[in-house]
């Protein structure tokens, strides 16, 4: 048998040109690359217009960014490859700025020295000892303590005298900031995850129900549960009680 009447080779995707930006497909861009070769610009003004009316339908999550406008008409851009000659309403972006990457963040690299306390405590501490009225230093050293106390038991689970809560406000602010020995900071108690509690007494509930159920109401009968309200036993009852010599109805 000739094989004379095969269609061509077939249209891959790994045969075609690459899709500059993928979230618009392939028809978007073959539509940008009809744009770029009209004649005239005010049929390219024109046609490119639809183009982004379509942009911004098939993208409608784009809408909730900032400058919606501007953005689809850098991507109008980036899609005809920065060839595209129109009246945009925005400048044109450059390639040297599509493709510029930013400037890694750096990591800070700052030493706790109580990891539980957190670094916001030394920042406070820090502030503390600037202040110079006796009065409102007071208060705002107290306040530190009682923060220190409430996040030593958040992360330790257990509860902790005041003396070694002022012993570490005296040795993070490098012996400045102390209390009064008879000063009783407030009281702190760790509290689990209430959900938790919640989901473990709803479990214990219903297996205190099974249990009762399983029992039947007092053991009787090797813990099978009372049927006497059972519909059909009562049916039976009244049965035997109108015909009590047993004899059969026909």
């Amino acid at each position: 048998m000739a094989l004379t009447n095969l269609p061509g080779p077939f249209d891959y995707n790994s045969t075609r040109n690459k899709l500059l930006l993928t979230e618009y497909g392939r028809n978007v861009q073959n539509m940008v690359k009809y744009i770029v070769a009209l004649p005239t610009k005010e049929e390219r003004n024109k046609y490119a217009q639809v183009v982004i009316d379509l942009m911004g339908f098939l993208n409608p999550h784009l809408r909730d960014v900032a400058d919606f406008k501007h953005k689809l008409w850098d991507h109008l851009h980036i899609i005809s490859d920065f060839q595209l000659d129109v009246d945009s309403p925005y400048p044109k972006p450059s390639p040297e700025a599509i493709h510029l990457k930013p400037e890694p963040l750096k990591y800070p690299h700052q030493r706790i020295k109580y990891k539980h306390y957190g670094k916001t405590i030394e920042m406070m501490i820090e502030k503390a000892k600037a202040i110079e009225e006796p009065e409102r230093k007071r208060h705002m050293v107290q306040a530190i303590a009682n923060f220190m106390k409430m996040a030593y038991v958040q992360w330790n689970k257990d509860s902790v005298a005041d003396e070694t809560i002022l012993s570490d406000l005296y040795a993070l602010s490098g012996g400045t900031l102390k209390l009064e020995d008879n000063v009783n900071l407030n009281r702190v108690e760790f509290r689990a995850n209430p959900y938790q509690n919640s989901q473990n007494n709803n479990n214990s509930r219903g297996r205190t129900n099974n249990n009762q159920n399983n029992r039947g109401g007092g053991g009787s009968g090797g813990g099978r549960t009372n049927n006497n309200n059972n519909p059909r036993n009562n049916n039976n009852q009244n049965n035997r009680n109108r015909n009590p010599g047993g004899a059969k109805k026909y």
